[in-house]
């Protein structure tokens, strides 16, 4: 039977890409688009690359309502606004919740705190599974509310996530560039063009929001709770992408491990991870949900890194929020996600 979905929230630029994979999905049924200040308006009229998929307009339908009868909904909300309206979306029973926000990524409350302040819903947190695709693969089977991962901390924890099997005691330094379409479709100062294009600057220095569930994976996938890693956020002059360099030092020990290996190992069989011969380019990677992975090492093996390149608003946002809804629906797990980039963009 097709699926019955409800994006809430979805005249944003991940409510556009989450709407254009979920309209082409082979098992999507009904799709429905709620938005308070386009309420009436046709979805292609907001998001153009829709026009040629659907006549549908957006409702100005309460999260509660829009999610009564769903197989499937997605919160597609600015942060805090999730915490807002679960409650409602919950007791509407549908068969999954799928949040893109934040408010649900961060199980140890102190931790979210520190990061986003007091959490305004702190009882739905544990019904949350932090659903990063490509590492929980199948183990999202049954799952019935999701935390989608954030775009920068995705493409850190896919580079964090094969040396948590060294056992060693590191503490990662990871430098991202992102592009202007991550700080949302409000335009801001650091987001307008003339400020923007040929230029390149760090911003929330040594206090970026997507540490929290950084290290919250990285503590839980090390055993270790005191675990650092630091992330560099920087903004580039494009549009669409996250590129991640993360670099390690392995120390004098003589028995540094062969990181290379550890990413194909890591990886082995995952669909939308592919492992490099080269460094990544972003462009490659730009309108799909893959992200590329390249790992380099020092002759004397103290030193690596790993380079990662994805989608910020695909594989770090609608496109792994699908992917997780069909690995827990046990539909094929690439299903509607198949398709390639455009080069060049």
């Amino acid at each position: 039977m097709p699926l019955r979905i409800a994006v809430i929230g979805g005249a944003g630029y991940v409510g556009g890409e989450l709407l254009r994979l979920l309209l082409q999905h082979p098992e999507t049924g009904v799709v429905t688009a709620t938005s308070r200040s386009q309420a009436g308006v046709a979805l292609g009229a907001v998001h153009p690359a829709l026009a040629t998929l659907t006549t549908a307009r957006f409702t100005g339908a309460t999260a509660g309502a829009a999610a009564s009868g769903a197989d499937v909904v997605f919160l597609s909300l600015e942060h805090g606004e999730s915490s807002k309206v679960a409650a409602d979306v919950f007791a509407a029973a549908p068969g999954i919740v799928i949040d893109l926000a934040a408010d649900f990524r961060v199980a140890n409350l102190d931790l979210y705190a520190a990061h986003y302040g007091p959490h305004a819903a702190p009882g739905l947190v544990p019904r949350f599974t932090y659903a990063l695709a490509d590492v929980l693969g199948t183990a999202l089977r049954g799952r019935t509310a999701l935390a989608a991962p954030g775009c920068f901390a995705t493409a850190a924890q896919l580079a964090l996530y094969p040396l948590a099997r060294t056992g060693l005691d590191l503490a990662p330094a990871l430098f991202a560039v992102t592009g202007s379409s991550g700080s949302g479709v409000h335009p801001k100062p650091t987001t307008h063009h003339p400020a923007r294009a040929h230029n390149l600057f760090a911003y929330s220095v040594l206090a970026h929001r997507h540490e929290a569930e950084i290290l919250e994976r990285w503590r839980e996938w090390t055993g270790r709770p005191a675990a650092r890693a630091r992330l560099m956020a920087h903004s580039g002059p494009f549009v669409r992408g996250i590129h991640l360099t993360m670099h390690v030092d392995f120390g004098v020990s003589p028995e540094a491990p062969d990181l290379p290996a550890l990413v194909h190992e890591a990886f082995a069989g995952r669909p939308f991870v592919r492992v490099l011969d080269q460094p990544p380019e972003l462009t490659h990677v730009v309108g799909t949900n893959y992200a590329f992975i390249h790992a380099a090492q020092s002759a004397d093996g103290r030193e690596g890194q790993v380079m990662v390149a994805i989608d910020n608003l695909v594989k770090g946002a609608g496109g792994q929020a699908v992917q997780a809804m069909n690995l827990a629906l046990g539909l094929p797990e690439d299903a509607g996600l198949q398709g390639g980039g455009i080069f060049p963009c």
